[in-house]
């Protein structure tokens, strides 16, 4: 008897409950869905610094055209999953750093590294990163120690703004689709001195701009998160700046007062803005891309569930046969810059360990925002990853490179066997001890299918008869 009264009783407050909502509003009470929190901070270095991405340069920093900023979007699905999406204007996070703010925010939030994206926009008017390409660049003891504090600051930074954003939660909406744009040129198969002169540009590419909307409970604009595969290089001048992505935000934010505009680079490795070199194309790119991401906010867009899955591991990507001590010690005496202290920097690991490492733990990510799939590489990601993950799962994927670990190029299987730049050179620009061993398309391809699955993201049917 007892039991039965406690339970009319309940029955009785959910329904008087109901009924107040629906007085006070006019409406039923709205069941659980998405909630979304943000916080950013200025990151533009207080004093003259290195600056990332160019081995030419051979001074610090003269002063500052916009700032630097890092982005935190945190999301929470109907069953209180959350998913952490950080965007940034720097050049890219290495290994130790990525692992040491993902490792904070998992002991201090309760998060899986499944669950946090640690990206950035590439720029090549940011600071250096402790740890990142340093073989590229002549510093001196003061300058490594003005690095070692202002990267120190970014990751306290980013996980301080991560529990921030946490902390103003509130009930959102989400919204999905791809816009397009074309100033993306594949600087492979196309030069920069001749661009102007050709009318058929030649290789690969993928215009797609992924957008993701973020409303409030009173449908005013939250956050638009946007991506697109483009090197960020058309400055390379002394001046900080977060090139045509930063930009691209600064016009979104121009256009919708009260918004934050957080730009996630695509898997651009080899594709170059071109024309490039002055401030007025940097704009012009910027609001080019930014007219692209404004017209997906004018027309209707998917609506996302407010369901959210995760998935995440790291490959042990094979490197090929590394040099010899003798072949270090001949490229030591006969070269200069970068590739002399590349040689030098492997005989002491050579040295030190007995051996030179001959893997990598490359990470891959998936994300799974109501129906949106979202896939994450680590590394400067080139186009034909992108291609191949749309050819399985659809066009309207969202790509992302740079994500969680910037260790080295990320080359198709046809770039691997041709060499140049992306292929081969530019390990050594990331002090790794070798080239990619073949293979490596086909073994991250077929680790993203398994995560795929992993977070509940089907194949398209075409692909698998």
């Amino acid at each position: 008897m007892k039991n039965k009264i406690l339970l009319r009783f309940f029955f009785s407050a959910v329904l008087i409950s109901s009924f107040t909502v629906i007085l006070l509003t006019g409406q039923p009470a709205a069941a659980p869905g998405w909630r979304a929190g943000l916080a950013k901070a200025v990151i533009t270095p207080q004093e003259p610094m290195w600056m990332a991405g160019y081995a030419s340069r051979d001074h610090e920093s003269e002063g500052v055209l916009t700032d630097l900023w890092i982005k935190v979007l945190v999301l929470q699905d109907a069953k209180g999953k959350k998913a952490v999406l950080i965007t940034s204007d720097l050049l890219g996070y290495p290994k130790k750093l990525s692992e040491q703010i993902r490792n904070q925010i998992s002991v201090k939030y309760g998060l899986t590294r499944s669950q946090i994206i640690l990206s950035c926009s590439h720029t090549h008017t940011g600071p250096v990163i402790d740890g990142a390409l340093f073989d590229i660049y002549p510093l001196d003891a003061r300058q490594r120690e003005v690095i070692r504090k202002y990267s120190a600051e970014i990751s306290r930074k980013i996980v301080d703004l991560t529990g921030e954003a946490i902390k103003n939660l509130a009930p959102a909406s989400l919204y999905s689709q791809n816009g397009v744009v074309r100033f993306q040129v594949n600087r492979r198969n196309n030069t920069e001195a001749t661009v102007n002169l050709i009318n058929d540009m030649n290789g690969p590419n993928d215009y797609a701009v992924p957008v993701l909307k973020v409303l409030d409970n009173k449908g005013n604009m939250l956050a638009v998160a946007f991506g697109y595969s483009c090197h960020a290089t058309v400055l390379s001048f002394y001046q900080f700046s977060g090139d045509y992505p930063g930009f691209a935000q600064l016009e979104l934010e121009k256009l919708y007062p009260g918004t934050t505009a957080m730009f996630f680079q695509g898997a651009g490795a080899d594709q170059n803005p071109l024309p490039r070199r002055t401030v007025p194309l940097a704009k012009q790119y910027g609001k080019e891309l930014a007219a692209a991401v404004e017209r997906v906010l004018s027309e209707e867009m998917k609506q996302l569930e407010p369901g959210l899955s995760t998935a995440y591991s790291e490959i042990d990507l094979k490197f090929a046969s590394p040099p010899s001590e003798e072949e270090l010690m001949k490229i030591e005496k006969e070269s200069t810059g970068y590739l002399k202290s590349w040689a030098t920097s492997q005989l002491k690991i050579l040295k030190d360990k007995g051996s030179l490492r001959t893997s990598y733990p490359y990470p891959v990510q998936v994300w799974k925002l109501g129906s949106q799939p979202v896939f994450a590489f680590g590394g400067e990601l080139v186009i034909q990853y992108s291609s191949d993950i749309k050819k399985i799962f659809g066009p309207d994927v969202f790509i992302m490179g740079y994500v969680n670990d910037d260790m080295a190029y990320i080359p198709s299987e046809t770039i691997l066997k041709e060499g140049g730049y992306e292929g081969e050179s530019s390990m050594r620009v990331y002090g790794l001890p070798a080239s990619w061993a073949p293979g490596i398309e086909e073994t991250i391809i077929n680790e993203m299918k398994k995560l795929a699955a992993k977070a509940g993201i089907s194949e398209v049917q075409d692909v698998k008869k």
